[in-house]
């Protein structure tokens, strides 16, 4: 049976674990936000957070403009200002499938969604993409971030999964295409193969030259 769900579109993928900061200034969301807190103590402070499809402006919304798949983002503190305004840091916790999505009930969208399990997919399969993965990962992350190597990665399959799709730098489609994937062999085998690219890719721009004009100091008085 599905479940009705608070909308927020947003130009961004949410995955489950990862911390998701928003300023809320659009009163329509405002008042999503004042329904949320005003709830009985206890009751979790959720919304669905939707990336919009490419070509669709955040203030055009409709089911066609959003994507299938989204992750709950969990209130997990508010700021409010005395304009109407508030900061909020959530995190993401489960995905979910859009089914019917209602726009003549609040001002905000609510959407009947149904719930996605994440499954692991085939264990042995798991336990090889893992290594590899956590490789290709470090290495990615030691060519944008050489000043970072001492951060902590994940290990657990699904947690390092997520951290990838929402680490490295990936266009919308790609990273609404590893939230939809149906178990986490699947996104990590998507992943394998973008962060070759991507370390690929990173690799021959570090192997460019830079033209000896590009380093000159100029002598210009001014």
């Amino acid at each position: 049976m599905s479940d009705d769900l608070p909308l927020f579109p947003l130009g961004t993928v949410l995955f489950p674990g990862l911390v998701l900061p928003l300023h809320v200034f659009e009163e329509r969301y405002r008042a999503l936000v004042r329904h949320l807190i005003e709830l009985p103590e206890g009751t979790p402070r959720e919304f669905g957070v939707v990336a919009i499809r490419r070509g669709w402006e955040v203030e055009q919304q409709s089911a066609l403009t959003l994507h299938d798949v989204g992750c709950v983002a969990q209130i997990r503190q508010v700021t409010a200002h005395p304009d109407g305004r508030y900061d909020l840091t959530t995190v993401g916790t489960r995905r979910f499938t859009v089914g019917k999505v209602h726009d003549d009930r609040q001002p905000y969208l609510i959407a009947e969604v149904d719930w996605l399990d994440e499954a692991t997919g085939r264990t042995e399969e798991v336990d090889r993409l893992v290594p590899t993965v956590l490789d290709l990962f470090q290495r990615y992350l030691r060519l944008i971030r050489p000043a970072q190597l001492g951060e902590q990665v994940p290990e657990d399959a699904t947690v390092l999964s997520h951290v990838i799709a929402a680490t490295a730098a990936l266009s919308l489609d790609e990273r609404q295409s590893l939230l939809a994937a149906p178990d986490t062999a699947a996104r990590l085998r998507a992943e394998r193969s973008l962060l070759r690219r991507e370390v690929a890719l990173l690799d021959r721009v570090r192997a460019v030259p830079v033209p000896l004009s590009d380093l000159a100091v100029s002598t210009s008085p001014n």
